[in-house]
C-alpha cells in the first residue's frame, strides 16, 4: 500500500495543549508525524508537521483537522506531498555575522548560500542600538551541499563580510566551537 503526505502548517496564539490535540487526532486518522517544527514568539506560536498514511488516512485527517484547527483557534494550512526526507544533518555550520545596519544584508548573505545550493535551516536577527547607531546581529544554521568544499566557501564569505563590511564567523557544528557562549542572545 502506497504512502501518502501531507504538510501541515499552523499559526496562532500559544496555550497549552495544542500539540497533543493536534497529534491525537492525526493519530485518530491513522497517520504517522514524520517530522515537525515548532516556534513560539512571545505569546505566537507556529508549527509546521509533515504526516504520513494511506490514501483513506490522509484524506480523513484533511477532514478532521479543519474543525480542530477552528475550534483552537488557529491559521492552517495543508499541502499534499510526497518523498519527504529528512533535512541532510551531515554539513551543518552556525553562520554568524554583525555590524551596522543597512538595507540589503540579508539579502546578500542569503544570496550567497542561494547560489550554492545551501540550505538555511534556521534564522535569527537581533537589531539593537548601540553608540547611536543601529546594529545588527544575524545567526543561520546551513546545511551545505556534500559537494561544497568547505574551505572555500569560509573564505569567500569571509570576502563577502568584509565587502558589506561586517564581522563574522562559520562554525562547523560537528566541531565544538571552544569560544561558544551557551548563554542565547
Amino acid at each position: 500500500m502506497s504512502k501518502h503526505q501531507l504538510i501541515v502548517t499552523l499559526l496562532g496564539t500559544d496555550k497549552s495543549g495544542i500539540l497533543s490535540e493536534i497529534a491525537t487526532a492525526v493519530s485518530q486518522a491513522q497517520c504517522n508525524i514524520l517530522d515537525s517544527r515548532q516556534a513560539v514568539y512571545g505569546r505566537e506560536f507556529s508549527l509546521t508537521m509533515i504526516i504520513e498514511g494511506t490514501q483513506s488516512a490522509i484524506t480523513k485527517a484533511e477532514c478532521t483537522l479543519p474543525a480542530i484547527i477552528q475550534r483552537l483557534d488557529l491559521l492552517s494550512m495543508m499541502k499534499r506531498t510526497s518523498h519527504h526526507e529528512k533535512q541532510n544533518l551531515a554539513h551543518l555550520f552556525n553562520v554568524e555575522f554583525s555590524g551596522e545596519d543597512a538595507a540589503g544584508l540579508i539579502q546578500s548573505v542569503t544570496g550567497f548560500f542561494a547560489e550554492r545550493e545551501a540550505m538555511i535551516s534556521a534564522f535569527r536577527q537581533r537589531t539593537y542600538r548601540e553608540s547611536g547607531h543601529d546594529v545588527m546581529r544575524c545567526k543561520f544554521v546551513v546545511s551545505l551541499p556534500t559537494s561544497e568544499n568547505f574551505e572555500q566557501l569560509e573564505s569567500d564569505l569571509m570576502a563577502l563580510f568584509a565587502s558589506l563590511n561586517v564581522t563574522g564567523k562559520v562554525v562547523d557544528k560537528q566541531k565544538k566551537d571552544p569560544n561558544e557562549h551557551t548563554t542565547s542572545w
